[in-house]
């Protein structure tokens, strides 16, 4: 048995690598991040404290970090991966996010990610693309492996609701700084009158829709309102939605647009393919590589415009009709343990050979 230090290992990536009846793996509950906080939380991650891994040391058998380390400084994070050597403790790292989604700026990420891509024994991410960029980066090899499903049985092979009509989402959730709903909505606006019978649903939370709340967006909350009286959207506000009404609303569109201007995987993407809803995604980072998708330009804006335009035409003349297979999403979720369970067996023996 071995016993693995996520970080996290409530996430649902995490959580969904792993199917293996004997118990093969067995991963740390995350540790409480302090007293106060909901049950269940699992940021800012305890385990990446130099101090935790001296404390727990013999709890463990290999440290893999996924996400986290957004406000670990380069410094602690230094003094983490000396103290995991210090251990004995081999450190696996997934590169989700080559740029960070949360940051304005690339700098901080880039040099948290130098300390842990150079003090790993082993380098995961998601796609082909990542791999290459973390080559021409780091000069380091990347074991590819995909992203598992993200829905669950049995509504993975739940059959999409009929309906009428053709519905285009934008999800302007309480808005990261990778995103820019605002110009990606406008956009569908004007593209709306070429797509007959078609709407645009917008759904907000309500933090970014609330004056005085810290995440209030005024431009786009009036945007909105503006919008909605003149008919031009369907605008929803709610709080965060629990995972059975996400997926429901998911399956209400028939295309969600990724109103991303940089980035590099999505959850979001995995989920629309899960349940069947075409995405339509800018071409920063590496969406095309990671499921089947419409690609845009991310910029500059008048390309965006157009490319976000004709990627809604093609999906409105053409339908797309991409969705996992339940079966698949199984078998590739056995593969991912089994990746998972030999690579971490590799790193503990002193080999990390990379099949990529």
């Amino acid at each position: 048995m071995l016993r693995v230090a996520s970080v996290p290992s409530a996430h649902v990536y995490v959580r969904h690598l792993s199917v293996d009846p004997d118990h093969r793996v067995i991963r740390l509950p995350d540790p409480s991040p302090g007293p106060g906080l909901p049950a269940g939380q699992w940021w800012p991650p305890r385990m990446l404290d130099a101090d935790w891994v001296r404390e727990h040391a013999d709890e463990f058998d290999v440290m893999h970090i996924h996400f986290g380390f957004d406000a670990v400084s380069p410094d602690e994070l230094t003094a983490l991966v000396r103290e995991l050597r210090a251990a004995g403790k081999p450190l696996v790292l997934t590169v989700h996010d080559l740029r960070n989604p949360h940051h304005s700026e690339p700098g901080l990420h880039e040099e948290q990610l130098a300390v842990l891509v150079a003090g790993a024994d082993a380098l995961i991410t998601l796609t082909p693309g990542a791999a290459q960029e973390i080559r021409r980066r780091w000069e380091r090899e990347a074991h590819v492996l995909p992203h598992p499903h993200v829905v669950e049985e049995p509504r993975l092979r739940r059959p999409r609701p009929r309906r009428s009509g053709f519905v285009i989402g934008v999800h302007a959730k309480s808005v990261r700084a990778s995103m820019d709903p605002l110009f990606d909505i406008d956009t569908v606006v004007e593209v709306l009158p070429d797509l007959p019978g078609a709407r645009l649903q917008v759904n907000a939370h309500t933090d970014v829709m609330t004056p005085g709340s810290p995440r209030y967006e005024r431009a786009l909350a009036e945007r909105l309102r503006g919008l909605a009286a003149a008919g031009e959207v369907d605008l929803h506000v709610h709080d965060y939605l629990s995972d059975a009404d996400l997926w429901d609303y998911l399956q209400g569109l028939d295309v969600s647009v990724l109103p991303y201007r940089f980035g590099t995987h999505s959850g979001w993407l995995e989920a629309c393919y899960d349940l069947g809803t075409v995405v339509a995604a800018p071409d920063c980072g590496f969406y095309a590589d990671q499921r089947p998708c419409l690609s845009f330009p991310a910029g500059p804006d008048d390309a965006r415009r157009e490319g976000l335009g004709q990627a809604l035409l093609t999906a409105y003349e053409q339908r797309p009709d991409w969705r996992a297979d339940p079966d698949q999403r199984a078998r590739e979720r056995a593969f991912l343990t089994q990746a998972h369970h030999e690579l971490y067996s590799r790193v503990l023996a002193g080999s990390v050979a990379c099949t990529s």
